[in-house]
């Protein structure tokens, strides 16, 4: 079996396949689609890098095609469950490559550091592929937002690293809400006696493909590591960064404020990078895994978390900066390099404290690592590089979008600004608000003009002059003599029982106003003010629809 046309997969597959340049399969790929095509379960064992995606993505697309129907409500026909968010992206985007001809293919990724709300919507209509974490599954599942009783196909990839990180109970939760008619597919790049165990408790008479000696690594990845104090390892890591052939380059820590340390001392030295970890939100671990796929950023610190889910062919050097405390870890850390058949380098940074870590390395890999040693003139080399000075540590912010209207402001969004109208007195299709069109004054003027005669807007100048001239109000809004007298003479006719507008002077002595008695301040009283006795003082003008004023006291 030498092209893929002779694993006879479904006609779009073929054609997915050609478009994206795939024509020989890998070792694995070769090996494990015949199995899958008829329909057996499977354990497979291959390094990473080596195109497992693809292995199980491929005849799981055939059989969708081959068994066309509908998925069914809340519910999925193929199950995807991963370690890591960043891998879940990544086999959704797998499946969405090889499956772009496929009409009405559905894919939908559940994770979490998100909002689940979203996540509960696209899953009502049903899916064709779910790929999730474990977590985020768990949690939809207690919700009851979504039923596995239908799903045709359970993948399990990674399934080592899903046992590290402490999903296997998590496994033990979902597989049983399964139906017993199904397809179940493990793959890993290490073979732990865990991993046994739980293939014999999932798998039903699976076939074992093993394309390289498990826990191996990639031949096309050179390793090497070097004796190096804690002290002395950040300018040890600016130094071989800054060597001529290092392209894209991938920094592993145990820990992630470790990864953040990392990034400011690299800062100082000049270089810019980006963190990833765990205590990273979904939209930072994104915009950082986007920024390193496009070379805005040449460096990315990042812990074992998301050692599953970058695959990035331009990677030229893996460091390990502090060597992992599992030694399958060391496996996967060394497989971000030398990927689709490509070379890289592995170099690992170890103290005096992680010598224990080595040995474990040593034991599980069977081999020796090449130990390098530190460089002769590593002093001038720490002087060049504090000479380089200090940058400011990346900070990848959101892309800003501008914002859309509503309704029909968004058939406007495609106009050109020419023929944008500019602010409300360049709009001559509407008036402003509140007012009419030359049109609709011009009937109001004839319909209002019927009985007297005159347009509307000449009768309502004359009235504005009438009760101008009748109330004596200058033009500035002052009042006159003669219209005070009059107002003050109205007021004077109105009966007893109302409330007369005009304040009542107060008494004099001596020929001068006698001065009003202070109000004593809510301080002094000690008390506290009670608004509820207060009365609402009428308006200027009398009652006017505020009903009855209140009653005078007698005296």
């Amino acid at each position: 079996m030498t092209t893929f046309t002779d694993l006879a997969l479904a006609e779009p597959l073929e054609r997915a396949l050609k478009a994206s340049g795939y024509e020989t399969p890998s070792p694995i790929q070769a090996q494990a689609i015949p199995h899958l095509l008829q329909g057996r379960d499977l354990l497979g064992i291959a390094q990473t890098g080596t195109g497992k995606t693809a292995a199980f993505a491929l005849p799981t697309l055939d059989h969708i095609v081959e068994e066309e129907r509908d998925p069914p409500k809340r519910g999925a026909r193929v199950l995807v469950l991963a370690p890591t968010r960043e891998l879940v992206a990544q086999i959704a985007d797998s499946f969405q490559k090889y499956g772009r001809f496929i009409d009405y293919l559905s894919v939908t990724r559940v994770v979490g550091g998100v909002a689940i709300g979203p996540q509960i919507k696209k899953l009502v209509g049903g899916s064709d592929i779910l790929v999730a974490t474990p977590g985020r599954l768990i949690d939809l599942l207690d919700r009851k937002a979504i039923s596995l009783k239908e799903v045709e196909v359970l993948i399990l990839d990674e399934a080592d690293q899903m046992m590290d990180m402490g999903f296997i109970h998590a496994l033990k939760k979902i597989v049983p809400l399964l139906g017993d008619d199904r397809q179940t597919l493990m793959f890993s790049a290490t073979l732990p006696p865990k991993i046994v165990q739980l293939s014999k408790q999932f798998l039903t008479d699976p076939v074992r493909v093993t394309v390289s000696p498990p826990n191996s690594t990639a031949e096309k990845v050179e390793q090497t590591m070097i004796y190096v104090e804690k002290e002395a390892k950040p300018m040890l890591l600016a130094d071989t960064l800054l060597q001529p052939g290092v392209g894209r380059a991938l920094v592993f820590t145990r820990t992630k404020h470790g990864a953040d340390r990392v990034v400011k001392r690299l800062a100082t030295a000049g270089l810019a990078a980006v963190a990833i970890h765990g205590n990273k939100s979904q939209g930072q671990r994104t915009r950082a895994l986007d920024a390193f796929k496009s070379g805005t950023v040449n460096i990315l610190v990042a812990t074992d978390v998301a050692a599953r889910g970058i695959d990035i062919p331009e990677i030229t050097h893996v460091i390990n900066y502090e060597i992992p405390n599992v030694a399958e870890q060391y496996v996967h850390r060394i497989g971000r390099t030398g990927r689709a058949e490509r070379s890289g380098r592995a170099i690992a940074f170890v103290a005096s404290d992680e010598r224990p870590y080595l040995k474990d390395i040593h034991k599980l890999l069977d081999e020796k690592i090449t130990v390098e040693e530190m460089p002769a003139d590593m002093d001038a080399r720490i002087k060049a590089i504090r000479a380089r000075g200090k940058i400011d540590v990346v900070r990848l912010t959101p892309e800003q979008n501008q914002r859309k209207g509503r309704g029909k402001s968004r058939k406007r969004n495609g106009r050109n600004s020419e023929q944008r109208p500019q602010g409300r007195a360049g709009r001559t299709d509407r008036p402003a608000r509140g007012g009419r069109t030359d049109d609709a004054r011009q009937t109001s003027d004839r319909n209002a003009s019927k009985g007297s005669g005159k347009p509307r807007s000449q009768g309502n100048k004359d009235r504005q002059g009438g009760q101008a001239s009748a109330s004596g109000k200058a033009n500035d809004g002052r009042m006159t003599g003669k219209a005070k007298d009059s107002y003050r003479g109205r007021v004077s006719d109105k009966p007893s029982g109302s409330r007369s507008t005009t304040r009542k002077a107060a008494p004099k002595r001596d020929g001068k106003p006698a001065a009003k008695p202070a109000a004593p301040s809510p301080k002094s009283s000690g008390k506290p003010k009670d608004d509820s006795r207060r009365r609402r003082a009428p308006s200027r003008g009398g009652p006017k629809g505020g009903g009855q004023p209140p009653k005078r006291r007698s005296r």
